[in-house]
């Protein structure tokens, strides 16, 4: 393979990176460029809302710079991605379309799961450790500007996952002020996080001790500088290493800071929050270890990047977490597991033998099986009115790895599976999902409440399911000596909308078994 190009840009509440790499022949990348630029761009939505005017023409000038670089490099391909600072900016629309018609640079704003998965992945990407750190209990810690990320791993599969709207750059602004020394301050900031910290560990740690930390973000890595291991390509630090320099770190200054540790002043106004933040998750979870990766969201959008165009393989299967996630929800929720499962393993197949009709792809798939897995939750709260309630609960739910618009489309499949099906013209009116991801809305939920049809006695009775397609008819055999009645009633019901949106004719058979 010839070698390729490829930038990365995010642009963070305080520093706008881009990182350039190369693609070689043997299915590696390497950053042969990496530039920062400090722009507070965080400090600004915290105080007025929005980002100011002068910081927005900084942006535009860093970015033509970086442009003009990737255009030296001959990049293949690039991706600007925005985090929290553009997404909570109260004009963030005019800003983006004034900022892309100044630089000629399409700019993402990602959403809060979306950052955060791409943050996880980056960690992932640099860091070969990964998969061993994650195999015993262990969480990764996202410290913000605005909020803090905890996702939960326990034998390599995502447990959870949870905002916490306290962030480094806030904490700091709002408590500042209150403070009498050092000492107040972080007994203030303390009693905040652990109130936090013992909700999240009854409802998700229970008796799991998290042996293994992993914290990015609030500048640590530039205080532990003593403890790097060559050999390893992450720095980790013992509870009680990590005491010794917090000790000496939380009573200074951030002039003091900045001369003790050579780090620049602007840098060193989250330290001190991000120090205290660290010590309370260790002690509240248990953690005997604390990883601290060198990493930039630059690293998860080039590693998707590099996985899509088949330049690098996998390291991990990312795709099995956001399902891990669903499921942890649903557990929450007191799904039938066993529903669920039935239900997953006949849609997939009849996702699979549709795909010339549906035309949809592997993330639709992904959608479809995420819609099945949550599709009974509402009852938790209501057996009455479970299509709203479910609703509201998958909206209210941040998924990892999912965008907001994603969320949506799996909220309206769900609610649609029992309630009556809104046609676009009057779907649009609440929502702002486009043509093309109501048409992904509609098959999903013609898929969903067709096999849903299937068990509609939760007793799973079509188990031995096979499913084959010949021009205009999907036949469905089920191998079973149970007396189908019910189902048999129920997917006859569902098989009209199902044609209305295929121009397929599902038929039902039973095979009784000998």
């Amino acid at each position: 393979m010839a070698v390729k190009y490829f930038a990365a840009i995010g642009i963070g509440s305080m520093v706008t990176d881009m990182k350039i790499y190369e693609w070689g022949s043997r299915k590696t990348m390497r950053t042969v460029e990496w530039l920062s630029a400090r722009i507070n761009l965080g400090l600004d939505v915290y105080k007025r809302g929005r980002i100011d005017s002068k910081h927005v023409e900084e942006l535009c000038e860093v970015l033509l710079d970086y442009k003009k670089i990737m255009q030296a490099y001959k990049v293949e391909s690039y991706k600007v991605c925005a985090t929290s600072a553009f997404r909570e900016s109260r004009n963030m629309l005019i800003m983006r379309d004034y900022v892309e018609k100044q630089t000629g640079l399409h700019i993402d704003v990602l959403s809060n799961s979306e950052q955060r998965f791409v943050d996880y992945k980056s960690i992932a990407s640099v860091t070969t450790e990964f998969e061993s750190i994650i195999q015993n209990a262990a969480a990764i810690v996202d410290i913000g500007g605005s909020s803090m990320q905890i996702s939960l791993f326990d034998k390599a599969k995502l447990i959870t996952t949870q905002n916490f709207r306290i962030g480094s750059v806030t904490t700091r602004e709002k408590l500042a002020p209150l403070t009498k020394n050092s000492e107040h301050f972080e007994k203030m900031v303390m009693e905040i996080l652990n109130h936090e910290l013992a909700g999240f560990g009854k409802l998700y740690q229970k008796d799991r001790q998290i042996k293994n930390l992993i914290v990015v973000g609030g500048n640590l890595l530039s205080l532990m500088g003593g403890y790097q291991n060559e050999k390893q390509d992450i720095m980790s630090v013992n509870h009680k290493q990590f005491l010794d320099v917090y000790d000496q770190v939380v009573p200074l200054s951030q002039e003091e800071i900045s001369e003790k540790y050579n780090i620049s002043y602007d840098q060193t106004g989250v330290i001190v929050p991000s120090a205290i933040f660290c010590r309370c998750l260790m002690e509240n979870l248990g953690a005997e270890t604390l990883w601290l990766p060198t990493y930039s969201l630059c690293d998860g959008l080039a590693y998707d990047y590099g996985v899509k165009n088949k330049y690098i393989t996998n390291c991990h299967n990312f795709e099995e977490d956001i399902i891990a996630a669903a499921r942890s929800i649903a557990k929450r929720y007191k799904c039938n597991q066993a529903h669920i499962r039935n239900l997953e393993e006949i849609a997939l197949l009849v996702f699979d033998r549709m795909k010339k009709i549906h035309g949809m792809g592997k993330r639709e798939r992904l959608l479809l099986q995420i819609s099945i897995i949550l599709h009974n939750c509402g009852k938790f709260i209501s057996l009455e009115d479970v299509s709203e309630c479910a609703f509201n609960i998958i909206m209210a739910t941040e998924i990892i790895g999912l965008s907001h618009a994603e969320r949506e489309m799996i909220a309206y499949t769900v609610k649609f599976n029992t309630s009556r099906f809104l046609y676009y013209d009057e779907l649009s009116m609440r929502t702002a999902l486009s043509k093309e991801e109501y048409m992904v809305v509609a098959k999903m939920t013609a898929i969903l409440r067709m096999v849903n049809a299937l068990d509609r006695t939760h007793q799973q009775k079509c188990k031995n399911v096979t499913v084959t397609l010949k021009e205009h008819e999907l036949k469905i055999a089920v191998a079973s000596q149970a007396d189908l009645s019910l189902e048999i009633g129920t997917f006859n019901e569902k098989a009209e909308f199902f044609e209305e949106i295929f121009n397929v004719h599902p038929v039902f058979k039973q095979r009784k078994q000998i």
